[in-house]
C-alpha cells in the first residue's frame, strides 16, 4: 500500500529541524519516526519503509496517522512508562559478540560503531530501548572503550605460522646463543621525528580545543636505535639524510666499536637491511655479529616500538620547533636521557614480554 503526503516548504524545514534535534539527543525511535514521515512524503511504499527501518507496516501507518492529526507536534520523544527492560545475561553476551564483529556484520553500511548505532542495534535485535548515555555506560561495563583502531596486514593469516615458528624455535635459539656467547640481544629499528611536531591527547578547557604552533616544515630527524633485551642498554645514532645501507652500516660500526661482546642483531625486513651490500657487511663481521630477521608484518614483535612511542611523547608531542636545530637538540637530549636509564628500557621489555606471553630475562 502506498500513501503520499505533501509538505509545504515551511513544514519540511520544521521536520528536518526535528530530525537534527533527534540526532543530537540520540533517540533512535524518534529518528526512525521522522525518517518514516520523510520517506512517505518522498513516495516510498509502506512495505518498503517498514523493511528499511525494521518496523511493522502498522507502525508506519500509525506514524502517518499521528502526523496527519497533529503535524510536526507528533514528532516528539515520549519516555515509555514503567521501569525500562534490561538485557538478560545471554543477551549481553550476544551484544559483546555483535560489537566485536563490527557494524557491517550486523547489516550496517559503515565500519565504525557509534553509541547511537549500538543503541539502534539493541533496539532492533533485543527490542530493548536505552538512552545513548546509558548505552555508553553499558559498553564500558561490558569491557569496551572509545579508542582509535589500528591497521593490521591483510596478509596476517599467512604470517601467523612464521610468527609461531619465531616464538617457538627462533626466539629460544637466540636466547641460547646469547647465553653461550655472553652476547647482547639487540632489537633494532629506525624512527623519524618530525619538525612540524606531533599531536596527542591532553587535558584542556571544555569547549576550547588545545592548539600547538607548527612551523609547517616538512622535515624530519631520523634516528637509528638498538636496545638490549638483557641489560637495557640503548644505542642510537641521529641521521639527517635518508635511511639506507650506508647509514645503517655506519650505525652498526659505531655500536661494534662501543661494545666488546658478541652482538645478536634482530631486525625487520626493510630493503636496506637485507640488501646485497648489507649481506656482505654481515658476512665480514660474522665473528662479532649474528643477524636474525623478525617475521614479516610483525611490528609487535619488536620491543623498540614501545621505546619510540615513549620518546616521541616526550620529545615532540604538542611541542613547537621553530627551527630544525631546535628539533635535533630536543631529540638528542631525550635519546641521551634514555641511554642513561637502562631501567626504562627494561620496563619496555616487560611490556613486550607481557604482550607475547613470555617471561622477562633479567641479569645481575
Amino acid at each position: 500500500m502506498q500513501f503520499r503526503i505533501r509538505f509545504s516548504n515551511e513544514t519540511r524545514k520544521e521536520v528536518i529541524s526535528r530530525l537534527h534535534q533527534a540526532y543530537r539527543i540520540g533517540h533512535a525511535r524518534l529518528i526512525k519516526r521522522i525518517h518514516t514521515v520523510l520517506a512517505l512524503e518522498a513516495g516510498q511504499t509502506v512495505a518498503t519503509i517498514a523493511e528499511i527501518f525494521g518496523l511493522s507496516e502498522q507502525a508506519v501507518r500509525n506514524y502517518l496517522l499521528h502526523f496527519l492529526q497533529r503535524g510536526v507536534a507528533s514528532l516528539v520523544y515520549r519516555k515509555p512508562p514503567g521501569r525500562p527492560r534490561k538485557l538478560t545475561k545471554s543477551q549481553r553476551q550476544e551484544l559483546i559478540a555483535l560489537v566485536e564483529a563490527g557494524p557491517e556484520a550486523s547489516g550496517y553500511d559503515c565500519g565504525c560503531w557509534s553509541t547511537c548505532l549500538v543503541q539502534d542495534l539493541i533496539a532492533v535485535r533485543f527490542k530493548v530501548e536505552y538512552s545513548p548515555y546509558y548505552v555508553a555506560e553499558l559498553l564500558k561495563n561490558l569491557g569496551f572503550s572509545w579508542q582509535k583502531a589500528r591497521f593490521v596486514s591483510d596478509h596476517l593469516e599467512d604470517v601467523v605460522p612464521e610468527q609461531e615458528k619465531w616464538m617457538q624455535e627462533t626466539w629460544p635459539e637466540i636466547k641460547r646463543l646469547a647465553e653461550a656467547k655472553g652476547g647482547l640481544i639487540l632489537f633494532g629499528d629506525e624512527a623519524s621525528f618530525a619538525q612540524w611536531g606531533s599531536l596527542s591527547y591532553t587535558w584542556g578547557r571544555r569547549g576550547e580545543q588545545p592548539t600547538v604552533k607548527t612551523s609547517g616544515q616538512r622535515k624530519a630527524y631520523k634516528v637509528f636505535g638498538l636496545i638490549d633485551y638483557l641489560s637495557g642498554a640503548f644505542f642510537s645514532r641521529g641521521h639527517q639524510g635518508k635511511f639506507n645501507g650506508d647509514s645503517y652500516q655506519a650505525f652498526l660500526l659505531q655500536v661494534l666499536a662501543q661494545t666488546a661482546q658478541h652482538l645478536i642483531l634482530i631486525q625487520d625486513g626493510a630493503r636496506y637491511h637485507t640488501s646485497k651490500a648489507m649481506r656482505l657487511f654481515f658476512e665480514t663481521h660474522k665473528e662479532r655479529l649474528t643477524v636474525y630477521q623478525l617475521p614479516p608484518y610483525s611490528p609487535e614483535f619488536n620491543p623498540i616500538e614501545y621505546l619510540w612511542r615513549n620518546l616521541k611523547k616526550q620529545a615532540t608531542h604538542l611541542r613547537h620547533f621553530k627551527t630544525f636545530a631546535d628539533l635535533v637538540e630536543k631529540v638528542d637530549q631525550k635519546l641521551l636521557e634514555m641511554a642513561q636509564v637502562p631501567e626504562k628500557v627494561l620496563a619496555v621489555m616487560g611490556k613486550y614480554c607481557e604482550s607475547l606471553g613470555t617471561e622477562v630475562v633479567t641479569t645481575n
